[in-house]
């Protein structure tokens, strides 16, 4: 036949069709591949602004919007310490909790809620339990109580005071045993903490301390066991508002 444009001479044999090739040379693996990393900074940029999002209040001059006297355990009632007996956090988020400290006042329950709303005391912890059995919480558990005179510590633990003296083995009541359990059960549960005596110390413990507390008489293998108790006892309620113990 002529040259009339029906020749096939440039047709390729007959076989496997070929597989196309994206525009420009660029194959389909660099393709996935470059989607991927496009996936994976989408998911990073996610992760930032959330951050972002959730430490906002750490920018200068803005403050996280807290309610005054909310609880974080049911049991308490709330007296506020003085601001410069602790700073401001937000943990888990800034610091992981992971430490639950135990100390005993030296004094009595009144003693230790009048020098904790000192501030030229300049030191606190988070809750207090008496002789009877009753809980003040001065501090959030969000926040950074000096408490232990080691600042690693303090970043990562809850502090319980207990109303007593460490040489005089009659002011660690039954009440107060069961009450500190509940609570230091409680703190456990939210924040995941195992309780053993790795993460349920004395301040004695605290690497650094010069205290002794709660001292040679606190029953810690009594302690460990009512806390193991509380913590498969029914849940409190939830926490709220109190009044002023």
């Amino acid at each position: 036949m002529g040259n009339n444009g029906s020749t096939r001479a440039g047709r390729k044999p007959s076989g496997k069709p070929s597989r196309k090739k994206p525009a420009d040379g660029v194959s389909r693996r660099a393709l996935l591949i470059g989607g991927g990393a496009v996936a994976a900074a989408g998911t990073a940029a996610v992760l930032a602004r959330d951050k972002v999002k959730r430490l906002w209040w750490q920018v200068p001059g803005v403050e996280k919007p807290r309610k005054p006297g909310e609880l974080d355990y049911a049991g308490a009632t709330w007296v506020a310490a003085s601001e410069a007996n602790w700073r401001r956090a937000d943990r888990p988020d800034d610091f992981p909790i992971d430490r639950v400290i135990i100390h005993v006042t030296q004094g009595s329950f009144a003693s230790a809620v009048k020098v904790f709303q000192d501030p030229a005391h300049r030191a606190a912890t988070h809750y207090i339990v008496g002789q009877d059995g009753r809980v003040v919480q001065m501090i959030r558990e969000l926040d950074v109580a000096y408490q232990a005179g080691n600042r690693s510590y303090n970043e990562r633990a809850v502090g319980i005071e207990h109303e007593g003296f460490v040489d005089r083995p009659k002011d660690l009541t039954k009440a107060m045993y069961a009450s500190s359990a509940r609570l230091t059960a409680s703190i456990c549960a939210r924040h995941g903490i195992p309780i053993d005596r790795e993460h349920i110390i004395g301040h004695v413990e605290v690497p650094g301390t010069d205290h002794t507390d709660p001292g040679p008489h606190w029953d810690w293998d009594r302690y460990m066991e009512l806390v193991r108790r509380a913590s498969t006892a029914p849940p409190s309620p939830t926490p709220s508002a109190s009044a002023k113990a």
